[in-house]
């Protein structure tokens, strides 16, 4: 099938609206903690609060989102004084004593947990540069500057944050690399920073060179230190939403850089792959987990369906498609848009559910906790909505 100008018309503004008239208001004002600072986001299906404990990277992705939404849609007072709540609590009670951040604070900012990774940083690293963009602050974009350098040195000084496995069975994951490359997307593309591009490119080769196995059509979640396949249960484990959302920081990266061919080509070998090894033939839908050599997986949640690879998955094929022009990619991308809009959407309260059983029933009502926020879903519509803008403007 192919997308006509009148389809993609159609389509960008149902992702506006959406993100504009029911996403984003499911969210705010209701949110904002008035009291201490930042986001009140653990929420039922109706908006009701379940926690207000706080997940540190949820509050870095939503300060991103409000600061996002002001400089594409205009300065609105509530988007942007929840975002400079959301940078002061980020500031103030976010940080540990040695730099690193927590993962999981109290709603007042006391720690409750750190996590080995350093996912909290990269999010408030393109929270602190988003911000720093719409609200013209200089003292922000410094912070933001001086975090992302913390997070390369995180990601390329072994032995500094602790090992996921023992030295008897040394891995690297997919996630630092893929996560790494759209944090200095963000940055370059808000406040700027002259080492993004030198280490988008460094990235992108390790990707490649070490993730995708073109021989058996996988994009690997971990590997071993050389790039070779840890032929174990974890290591055959593949995350096929992950990898479809580092195909399309690619394809972003491709499109940047004039349309870069190779890039493409990568881009749209990693979402052939894990969409075949993802798509539910049966029921719709991305599965959780798959394994590599088609073995059973250790996870009981494997078959399920998380909200975010959805998302990812919408990115990616419509981004692939807007390139490419290949018709499979519109296929792809109605297909797995309809059945997110259909099974994910709650037409009662708004937003989606997280979380859906093999067959699309709703397995609980939460929309937030501490993995599940505004971001993935608030970030596919507005994303959507900005390349099919630029697209038609330019077709």
């Amino acid at each position: 099938m192919i997308y006509s100008k009148e389809s993609l018309t159609i389509l960008r503004d149902f992702y506006k609206n959406q993100l504009l008239n029911d996403t984003v208001p499911f969210w705010f004002p209701r949110s904002i903690d008035k009291e201490y600072g930042g986001y009140l986001l653990m929420r039922d299906q109706d908006g009701s609060l379940i926690d207000d404990d706080k997940a540190v990277w949820i509050q870095g992705r939503a300060v991103w989102l409000l600061a996002s939404l002001s400089d594409t849609f205009g300065k609105s007072d509530i988007w942007m004084d929840a975002a400079k709540s959301g940078i002061g609590f980020l500031t103030n009670h976010c940080f540990d004593e040695d730099g690193r951040m927590f993962f999981h604070v109290t709603r007042e900012g006391n720690p409750v947990r750190k996590r080995r990774y350093f996912f909290s940083e990269t999010f408030t690293t393109i929270a602190y540069a988003a911000y720093a963009k719409v609200a013209d602050n200089e003292a922000t974009a410094d912070k933001a500057r001086f975090l992302f350098g913390k997070c390369i040195e995180y990601a390329t000084s072994p032995g500094l944050l602790p090992a996921k496995f023992t030295k008897n069975r040394p891995s690297k994951g997919i996630g630092v690399p893929m996560i790494m490359i759209n944090t200095a997307q963000q940055l370059r593309e808000t406040i700027g920073d002259e080492r993004c591009d030198e280490w988008i490119s460094r990235w992108i080769e390790e990707i490649e060179k070490d993730f995708v196995k073109d021989d058996i059509h996988c994009v690997m979640e971990q590997v071993a230190p050389d790039g070779s396949i840890i032929d174990h249960i974890d290591g055959r484990t593949l995350n096929p939403g992950h990898a479809i959302e580092g195909a399309w920081f690619i394809l972003h990266e491709a499109q940047y850089r004039n349309n870069d061919p190779h890039l493409i080509d990568l881009g749209c070998r990693m979402l052939d792959y894990m969409w075949e090894r993802g798509w539910d033939k049966e029921h719709g839908g991305i599965f959780y987990f798959r394994d590599v050599f088609h073995k059973p997986v250790q996870e009981y949640w494997q078959d399920m369906k998380f909200w975010w690879p959805h998302n990812e998955t919408i990115i990616a094929t419509l981004l692939a498609y807007l390139l490419t022009g290949n018709e499979k990619y519109a296929l792809w991308h109605k297909m797995v848009h309809d059945y997110a809009y259909t099974h994910f959407y709650d037409k009662e309260f708004g937003e989606w559910y997280g979380y859906l059983h093999r067959d699309g029933q709703v397995a609980q009502t939460a929309k937030g906790n501490l993995f599940k926020g505004p971001f993935h879903l608030p970030r596919q519509e507005w994303y959507c909505y900005k390349i099919l803008e630029k697209y038609l403007n330019t077709h």
